[in-house]
């Protein structure tokens, strides 16, 4: 969840890790932090921003060629001051930033205060890097070593970036379940919890893998593993992400850019993967696993949040065009309800970061029980694409907003490729069938192109119910999980509560909150459920709720039930998700704006959840 810089080399490292630690804001914003070292060790953190911490350092920033840096989100202790990173040693000689969870961490506190050691914070991390230098003086070793010999005896997840005063030209860093990534410039080391922070310095990486860790010094990088001390060959990367890819671009928000960068993003998912004349799907990853495709006797998707919303949408997708049975899990409910999987069964695993903890620790857990893992994610060179049998990037482009949008499309863009590959493979979806789905959803860009033209009159529908303290989403089929999709949005940005529910289930409970003060926002396009979804308005509107509906175009039957109506282009029922959303991420997000609310950066939220 937090976000992690590191720089050695010529340059001022201050601006370097200022910069750094903005583009890592959207995965933690409650407190900041730098440790900067010119024969001293310098610490600044508070709570708040990085733009707190630079208003409070002012212009007297010592300068120095080596330093680390750490925005937050917090587990261990309260956001403030002293839970800040970086953290220091009781000696001062060590210096310490860490994203993830030490779950012994209270074992190793009482062990640590019986040998006198004292704590000025509530965290886990302060007890890390008390612990190293512990080590370091028990054993009488080496930074690196005391790192290696301090992290075979910690339980949890980690990325950890470490300095040294006796040690000073070195930086040690390492990771399990928490990212991390070394850049590699001209006589110049970077390392990021993703590579944003140096993009527009270097384009050469290495990932590190789980249970590594690297000492970076001016001779070079020198990676190892943590339980052996066995050097490993590190394998660089060579980035294709842009620096303009991370930038605004004009817009307010990012959110808002990344809700106007959906058309592209889908018509960069689908290229090169469907011959628009005959429909066939060709993914590379899904013919590496044919075969344990046409035998699976069901498939698995695990997900998290909105990638879970978009694995219920491959359900119905899945089921209906290639008529394989499906379960859709929550990976942090599978990982530990002792689940029934086997050889027989695939998982589709999706995550926009292709980081987040839970779905790791699920794929590896389906892995071990003989399944075929599918990775479905946005981030080449991830945790996930790297775990995973087989798998299909969104190429949806970097997401800093940290409520999702492109990636959610982008993510059941890929499913309606998979289904289709299958539904053929298996001999359920007719080539006409498959040739149809495969015009139409070429047309969805251009489609959700005219959708956002209708901004402005969202905007106005969003003034109207701005200042309402609930909403229900109601959706049917394939629109049910678009339905708790819009629901999150909300949720997520405007901290006003929301619920989706399946529009049939409405009179099965969540009909008795319906009041004159309640927007009802109903998904109703054209389609198989349309009839029925019309009754349902008709229960909500006897009620004097107040309805918003997403209606076909021209739809007079629906509009003139409803209190407001956003119209969308029509389209094939398993398509319909894909514009449908659309206008409820700027309802969402307009909203959001209108009750002054942070919308890329939520209370309580991060972009990329690396612990459990």
């Amino acid at each position: 969840m937090c976000g992690i810089v590191g720089y050695l080399g010529t340059r001022d490292a201050y601006p370097l890790l200022i910069q750094g630690l903005k583009r890592l804001e959207y995965r933690g914003y409650d407190s900041a932090g730098i440790a900067l070292f010119n024969g001293q060790l310098a610490v600044h953190k508070c709570k708040g921003k990085v733009s707190d911490l630079e208003a409070r350092m002012g212009k007297d920033v010592p300068q120095a060629s080596l330093g680390i840096g750490h925005t937050r989100w917090a587990t261990h202790g309260e956001p403030n001051d002293p839970n800040a990173h970086p953290h220091l040693s009781n000696s001062g000689r060590l210096v310490l930033v860490h994203n993830g969870i030490i779950e012994n961490f209270a074992s190793l506190k009482a062990l640590m205060t019986s040998k006198g050691y004292r704590f000025h914070s509530d965290t886990d991390t302060e007890v890390l890097v008390n612990f190293i230098e512990f080590v370091q003086d028990a054993e009488g070793v080496s930074l690196d070593q005391a790192v290696r010999i301090a992290l075979n005896e910690v339980v949890g997840a980690y990325a950890i970036a470490v300095l040294s005063k006796d040690e000073p030209g070195q930086m040690v860093v390492a990771r399990l379940g928490s990212p991390l990534v070394v850049g590699l410039g001209n006589n110049e080391y970077f390392v990021g919890s993703d590579a944003t922070p140096f993009l527009d310095s270097t384009k050469k990486v290495i990932y590190l893998e789980d249970g590594e860790m690297a000492v970076i010094s001016r001779q070079g990088v020198s990676i190892r593993e943590i339980a052996s001390d066995l050097p490993v060959d590190a394998v660089i990367h060579q980035l294709k992400m842009d620096l303009e890819s991370i930038e605004k671009g004009g817009y307010d928000h990012f959110m808002l850019k990344e809700i106007f960068e959906q058309p592209k993003s889908i018509g960069d998912t689908i290229r090169g993967r469907i011959d628009l004349k005959t429909g066939e799907v060709k993914m590379a990853g899904l013919d590496s696993i044919s075969e344990a495709l046409l035998e699976a006797q069901r498939l698995l998707i695990i997900g998290c949040g909105t990638s879970w919303h978009a694995g219920l949408v491959g359900e119905y997708l899945l089921e209906d065009l290639a008529r394989v049975p499906v379960e859709v899990e929550y990976a942090s409910e599978f990982r530990y309800r002792n689940p029934i999987i086997g050889p027989k069964d695939v998982v589709i695993a999706i995550s926009q970061s292709g980081e987040t903890a839970d779905t790791l620790a699920a794929i590896k857990m389906a892995k071990k029980a003989g399944a075929i893992v599918f990775g479905v994610c946005n981030v080449v060179g991830s945790s996930i694409a790297r775990e995973t049998t087989a798998g299909a990037y969104t190429h949806a482009g970097p997401e800093i907003g940290v409520a999702s949008t492109k990636a959610f499309t982008a993510q059941v863009t890929v499913l309606t490729l998979i289904a289709m590959y299958l539904g053929r493979v298996k001999g359920h979806l007719s080539l006409e069938h498959c040739a149809e789905i495969g015009r139409e959803l070429a047309l969805i860009p251009e489609k959700i192109t005219s959708i956002l033209g209708a901004e402005s009159h969202i905007k106005v529908i969003a003034a109207s119910i701005a200042k309402a303290n609930n909403a229900l989403f109601l959706g049917r089929g394939y629109n049910f999980p678009v339905a708790l999709e819009g629901a999150l949005k909300l949720k997520e940005i405007s901290y006003i509560h929301a619920e989706g529910y399946p529009a049939a289930e409405m009179k099965h409970g969540p009909i008795a909150l319906i009041d004159e003060q309640m927007p009802i926002v109903i998904i109703a396009p054209r389609g198989d459920m349309y009839e029925k979804l019309v009754s349902n308005v008709q229960e909500v509107k006897a009620r004097k709720g107040h309805v918003i509906s997403i209606t076909g175009q021209g739809n007079e039957e629906v509009r003139s039930l409803s209190d407001a109506v956003i119209e969308i282009p029509d389209t094939l029922d398993c398509l319909s998700p894909l514009l449908a959303t659309v206008p409820l991420q700027l309802l969402s997000y307009h909203i959001a704006v209108l009750r002054g609310c942070n919308v890329d950066q939520p209370r309580n939220l991060a972009k990329s959840v690396t612990v459990e």
